[in-house]
């Protein structure tokens, strides 16, 4: 880092279809404004670069659900989002978005110099039209059945019920989301970026000379790249997005992916006239703060880009973040499974600092981590109140209490004061290395050791008591007290900047500087300080009960959804087509995990008629053990299908309850397998 003249960091681009929640914040937003606070509190050139991504399919399909236009949705959003970041501290230089202008002739540009430089593949393909909307689908526009686990509802793009990844072509009874009609296939001309191209070049960046990046980005970049790159398509048929600016690209646009990541060069261009200079001079440093879903895109596809137009500078590390659950469940936008943080700006004001701190020491850094209501309140009540805020709010108030305010001079240092102030350099020391590696976790534990020591220290001396008996001793640990108030005021600034603030106003501190952080005197003797006040308060229980309420609401009011949003019947089929259908009682005698799948596992069943292989999308529910010798339901005249390499033979039954789980239909009571099911 010392190489480097100045820092330009980026985070990801939230999509204008909706607010931010706490997982954004946990995977992308809390740990690049850390790391910006610190780079500037060193004094340090750095922007730090936001804004929304305002295209892409979800808003339109939003626009269409809502009956608006995609620019209502993204102004709502954008608005919303904005907002919501400047209130909770997010400090970006700039917050844009990619509808502006600048945004669109940037990305419009960077194009045109690669598609005038050759860099991208022209094909024509069939693509699904939908003849009675006039237009092209694009792939969230096209629901079908999924060939893999035989689930309605499959996107173009992917099963959400088995996460395989589809083109469009593979859904079995494709139909329009838009006119609910049958699509056609139709040629359609688009552009791809040969990935496969820059596959030496990603290789020996990535897997040669990044080896320092942390192991969940190295380890999902080089298994992308041992499976080999293809080319990617970097147009869609739309009619909202950048335009493509050649000719015989009437009606297609800029697909978002390719679009994006430009939003971070448009912004910086809006921001500044040397933009360049954070883009181009081989003296900055870029960083890209992101979670997991985004790693591909910003490891592969972006410097692909990049390296391709020629005269970019390439990311210098992309730390990304796992996904945070919420009480033991994945977070969900569509099942309002979520912590707003508009909404929790609303319910806990002046707390900004609250949820930073939290998020921060459970940040989902190598592994997905769980929030829950209740630790949230335990860390407020039994740290940030009990070690941080006890300890700063007993040092100010004895101050003034047996000095009116003033710092005292110290007397003389004992052997347990010295080891004191010279922990402080090593804690600071620690914590400043964490950053420094992106460990944002291990940093915020060190900052509030600080905090522990002073109250260690404090206990261990006892001035309350010693203050009867050897009043010039009492100057000494108030000093050594003072002292370390003032460096958590400043360790304490990239964490918990509103607290910070606070509490250098109290102290009266002037702006806070690195330089002075670990130091043993900062402030000094006949220095005087403000009146002191509480910096956190206590969360009660009933507080709490309000947030698991509203939860618990949310999955009452998506589960009557679900039973009202039930999946129409399907078109009515005849007596002797159903008889048809030879469904039997079986027994789950082996059970596998499907290799290179996550969702899909091998079953072999005795159907009482012999014993068959079935491939079924149910890993996510149900552990291969636990699911030996459990009877089942099976359609055994179904013709076989390959699913990954391997031949199903038959169906077993499985219904779906209101919070998505899959649930086996299997008889009350144990039968002999070959049972007929009618």
């Amino acid at each position: 880092m010392t190489n480097f003249k100045r820092t330009l960091v980026t985070s990801a681009l939230p999509y204008a279809n909706g607010p931010v929640h706490i997982g954004h914040l946990a995977g992308v937003y809390v740990p690049a404004d850390i790391y910006v606070r610190y780079l500037r509190l060193k004094g340090e050139d750095v922007l730090f670069i936001g804004g929304s991504d305002e295209h892409g399919v979800p808003i339109t399909l939003k626009a269409r659900n809502e009956g608006v236009t995609p620019q209502d949705i993204v102004d709502k959003y954008h608005t919303i989002i904005k907002k919501s970041f400047k209130e909770f501290g997010i400090s970006f230089d700039i917050y844009s978005r990619t509808s502006n202008k600048i945004h669109h002739e940037t990305a419009s540009g960077f194009f045109r110099t690669l598609y005038d430089k050759g860099e991208f593949i022209e094909k024509e393909t069939e693509q699904y039209y939908d003849q009675e909307a006039g237009q092209f689908l694009a792939d969230r526009y096209i629901t079908g059945t999924c060939p893999h686990c035989n689930k309605d509802g499959a996107y173009g793009d992917q099963c959400e019920s088995c996460g395989t990844s589809l083109n469009a072509t593979d859904l079995i009874n494709p139909k329009s989301t838009i006119s609910g009609s049958v699509p056609t296939l139709k040629a359609t001309k688009h552009w791809y970026l040969p990935l496969d191209k820059h596959e030496p070049f990603l290789r020996k960046w990535i897997l040669e000379d990044h080896k320092e990046w942390k192991s969940n980005v190295y380890g999902q970049c080089k298994s992308w790249i041992d499976l080999g790159l293809q080319p990617r398509a970097v147009s869609r048929d739309l009619d909202w997005g950048v335009p493509i600016p050649v000719e015989g690209a009437e009606g297609k646009v800029l697909y978002v992916w390719f679009d994006a990541p430009i939003g971070y060069i448009s912004a910086t261009r809006e921001l500044t006239p040397d933009w360049e200079k954070y883009w181009k001079d081989p003296e900055t440093r870029l960083l890209h703060f992101i979670g997991k879903d985004n790693i591909v895109f910003h490891c592969i596809v972006f410097p692909s880009m990049l390296k391709a137009e020629g005269s970019y500078n390439l990311p210098d590390n992309v730390p990304a973040n796992e996904f945070l659950n919420l009480e033991g469940d994945k977070i969900s936008t569509s099942r309002n499974w979520a912590v707003w943080l508009h909404e929790y700006l609303q319910d806990f004001k002046d707390k900004q600092d609250v949820l930073r701190y939290v998020l921060t020491s459970n940040a989902p850094e190598t592994k997905d981590n769980d929030f829950t209501w209740k630790d949230f309140q335990a860390r407020n009540n039994n740290e940030l109140v009990a070690i941080y805020g006890n300890f700063v709010n007993r040092t100010l108030v004895l101050t003034h209490k047996y000095y009116d305010g003033i710092v005292p001079a110290p007397e003389s240092f004992n052997s347990f004061d010295n080891e004191t102030l010279d922990a402080i350099k090593g804690i600071v020391d620690k914590c400043e290395d964490a950053i420094k590696n992106f460990k944002f976790r291990e940093a915020v534990k060190e900052a509030m050791n600080l905090a522990r020591l002073g109250n260690k220290y404090l206990a261990d001396t006892e001035p309350w008591k010693l203050i009867k008996t050897d009043a010039e001793r009492v100057k000494t640990i108030m000093y050594i007290s003072l002292q370390i108030t003032a460096n958590l005021s400043l360790l304490m600034e990239p964490f918990l900047p509103f607290t910070s603030k606070k509490l250098r106003e109290m102290i009266n501190l002037t702006e806070p500087e690195w330089s002075l952080c670990g130091l043993k005197e900062i402030l000094k003797p006949g220095h005087a300080i403000n009146q002191p006040e509480l910096m956190f308060q206590k969360i009660e229980d009933q507080e709490i009960e309000v947030q698991l309420d509203k939860l618990l609401q949310s999955k009452k009011d998506n589960e009557v959804s679900s039973v009202k949003a039930a999946t129409p019947a399907k078109e009515n089929i005849s007596f002797e087509e159903f008889t048809k259908m030879d469904i039997r009682t079986g027994t789950i005698v082996e059970a596998e995990k499907v290799a290179k799948t996550k969702k899909l596992l091998r079953l072999k069943i005795d159907t009482g008629i012999d014993q068959r292989t079935v491939v079924s999308g149910i890993a996510e529910f149900f552990r291969p053990e636990e699911i030996i010798g459990r009877q089942v339901s099976i359609l055994v005249n179904l013709a076989p299908r390959n699913l990954k390499g391997i031949e199903s033979q038959g169906m077993i039954l499985m219904a779906e309850d209101a919070d998505g789980k899959l649930v086996f239909v299997s008889p009350a009571q144990k039968i002999a397998n070959g049972s007929i099911v009618s």
